[in-house]
């Protein structure tokens, strides 16, 4: 089995297994399957990425996210999950809180950081492990995991299909993922954004996991307002708005131009 963890030399435990990894100078690293890799792994952008996103009307984001990984995949004691893009290790601290056995795999050392401060803080720095690495060609073995949770990722995934296809080589279980949605709020400044975003249909979503040989158990639609939107203002403003925007929701009709779709998938 060749490992592919290009970071951090030494050995690293993850769960039940040992993997001893040489180092590599920055330089030499490549990830070329991601969109917007030196926006996001800029120091700047990772200190600023929590409070940007998920501060004022953001935490109704933050909150609404955790719920839907937690519906998908409670209950977690015991469990082997890996997240994919763990940025600042929201759901990887949130998971070992909750008993799970939690990796953490990101692409950003700074993002990585902001993590590892995080489970510090919850007391839960013995409990998890954070590593950089490629998403792409994740170091684990074949059914290593029981569930993967790659949360804000696929809007970044240039190869979707092949992301897939290796997040399910390292599980036996579950996998649970987010899309933006093409027919929706985002896609009015989904141009603007720094690192480009792609935006899905749920017939191109349904068409990854037939090739992937991925069945759908459930998918949740959410958020008619866009998140740019929630973000931008104080949360007392965007509680009623989002009472609004649930009472307008959770319809076929409204459903299909909701701006996020949670998708809870097995093997």
């Amino acid at each position: 089995m060749v490992y592919y963890l290009l970071v951090l030399g030494g050995e690293h435990r993850l769960g039940t297994l040992l993997v001893s990894v040489p180092f590599y100078p920055l330089r030499y690293l490549a990830f070329p399957s991601v969109k917007g890799q030196e926006w996001y792994q800029d120091d700047a952008v990772a200190q600023a990425y929590d409070d940007k996103r998920f501060s004022d009307g953001g935490k109704l984001i933050d909150r609404r996210e955790k719920d839907a990984v937690l519906d998908a995949i409670l209950p977690v004691a015991d469990k082997r999950i890996l997240e994919i893009a763990c940025g600042t290790g929201r759901f990887t601290v949130l998971l070992a809180d909750h008993g799970a056995d939690v990796v953490g795999l990101d692409i950003s050392a700074a993002m990585l950081q902001q993590g590892r401060r995080r489970a510090r803080d919850a007391d839960l720095e013995q409990t998890l492990d954070f590593l950089r690495g490629d998403a792409g060609r994740l170091p684990f073995p074949d059914d290593h995991f029981d569930t993967v949770v790659a949360m804000r990722f696929f809007h970044l995934a240039s190869d979707p299909e092949a992301f897939l296809a290796e997040m399910r080589r390292v599980t036996t279980d579950q996998i649970v993922f987010d899309t933006f949605n093409r027919f929706s709020a985002r896609s009015i400044y989904n141009w603007a954004l720094p690192m480009g975003s792609r935006l899905y249909s749920k017939s191109e979503v349904c068409e990854l996991l037939a090739k992937t040989d991925l069945t759908l158990e459930h998918v949740e639609d959410d958020f008619l307002a866009p998140y740019g939107l929630y973000r931008s203002i104080p949360n007392e403003l965007a509680t009623p708005i989002r009472r609004l925007d649930t009472a307008l929701g959770g319809h076929p009709v409204t459903d299909h131009f909701a701006s996020v779709s949670y998708w809870d998938t097995r093997l």
